[in-house]
């Protein structure tokens, strides 16, 4: 028998997960803000803003131009801040450091949450 749930509880649940939904987008949204951010502080790049840098835009060759000493340095800053660590073993990492997009979901998938 399936569970019986009243169309206030339905309709509760729905605007639950809207909320949510919004709010993990709203989340998304900041860190990519916050990477950009850290990727013009840490990486030296003056002549940039965060609004310069795009989401899908190749970190490594031909897009922001990052060597494997930035991608050493944005490692170890992204373990400090968000509480885990990106290893060079990592098979995906060629994925993970793709572009700006694919680093923040990566790191809101398993960032630690205070």
């Amino acid at each position: 028998m399936a569970p019986y749930f009243s169309l206030k509880t339905v309709a509760q649940i729905r605007r639950a997960a809207r909320n949510l939904q919004i709010s993990s987008k709203k989340s998304i949204w900041e860190l990519k803000k916050k990477l950009k951010e850290l990727l013009i502080e840490r990486l030296k790049f003056e002549d940039l803003t965060p609004e310069d840098i795009g989401d899908d835009e190749p970190l490594f060759q031909g897009g922001l131009g990052l060597d494997s000493i930035d991608a050493l340095e944005l490692a170890l800053e992204i373990s400090k801040r968000y509480g885990f660590q990106l290893r060079s073993d990592d098979s995906d990492n060629v994925r993970i450091f793709s572009s700006l997009r694919a680093l923040s979901e990566h790191i809101a998938q398993h960032r630690r949450h205070a």
